[in-house]
């Protein structure tokens, strides 16, 4: 996998989808993550609001705050190099205003070192990601399932299955666009409609349970590294199952000192 000397940028994306090379997104939360990922060369970082299902113990990811989501930005720059970081905007940080989405955004970069911000929705986030990026803050678009809307939608479910939905995505994807986002995630969409949002488009599609068609493809962290429990999405594969291995190391640093055994440095032989 290629990897730059430098941070990768907007434009390095936009050369990639104009050449057909695919783009790597994985969600982060910390440094340690961070910097394996960034090592890994991965190209994109994304601190997303899943923090609340993953790392801050939530039923959803609605409860996540601007305070917990810059906190965990800022921990995910310290520890990447190269791959652009996206801190992922939560629920009502840019509903309810363009001042407070323009001041909200701004902190990512400001406070943060974020590279840009990800919001949820499309058309009608039209003139929230105008007015971020006419401002300098690059912005990514999400549509298709939304998790801050799980409540309204009643739950998680594919979007686009008739024709009425599939016109709307499609319209929202070219809103995004227009709007100036550099990129936008399909999430739960048909394969066969993020295929054709991302013949479309000019800007790179990045895609999560949207089919192998997109311009790249974004997975939790903790679903591909088996550290989500017995729950896997069929969205998502595992690579590696370290949640197991530290159970089991765990287990074992228990044992040793509960049984007087513990001792500092390397396992013997």
């Amino acid at each position: 996998m290629e990897s730059l000397e430098r941070r990768y940028t907007v434009r390095d994306l936009a050369k990639m989808k104009a050449s057909g090379r695919r783009i790597v997104m994985v969600t982060a939360y910390d440094a340690i993550m961070a910097r394996l990922a960034d090592a890994a060369g991965l190209h994109l970082l994304l601190v997303g609001d899943s923090m609340g299902n993953t790392v801050l113990g939530y039923e959803n990811t609605i409860p996540v705050t601007m305070a917990e989501s810059l906190a965990l930005t800022a921990a995910v720059r310290r520890g990447a190099r190269r791959a652009m970081v996206i801190g992922d905007m939560p629920f009502l940080s840019y509903q309810v205003s363009l001042e407070e989405a323009v001041m909200n955004a701004g902190r990512y970069l400001k406070e943060a070192g974020a590279d840009g911000v990800k919001l949820e929705g499309g058309r009608v986030m039209h003139g929230v990601i105008r007015r971020l990026v006419d401002v300098g803050i690059p912005v990514m678009g999400h549509i298709g399932l939304l998790p801050q809307s799980v409540l309204k939608d009643g739950g998680y479910r594919i979007h686009g299955k008739s024709q009425a939905e599939a016109a709307a995505l499609l319209d929202d994807a070219l809103a995004v666009q227009e709007a100036g986002a550099f990129a936008v995630v399909l999430e739960g969409v048909p394969p066969a409609l993020a295929a054709e949002i991302t013949a479309r488009l000019t800007i790179p599609t990045i895609g999560i349970g949207a089919g192998p068609h997109c311009d790249g493809q974004v997975q939790v962290i903790t679903d591909i590294l088996g550290l989500g429990g017995d729950f896997v999405p069929k969205h998502a594969k595992v690579y590696a199952q370290l949640g197991q291995a530290v159970l089991d190391g765990l287990k074992q640093y228990v044992r040793e000192v509960t049984e007087g055994d513990f001792k500092p440095g390397p396992p013997e032989n």
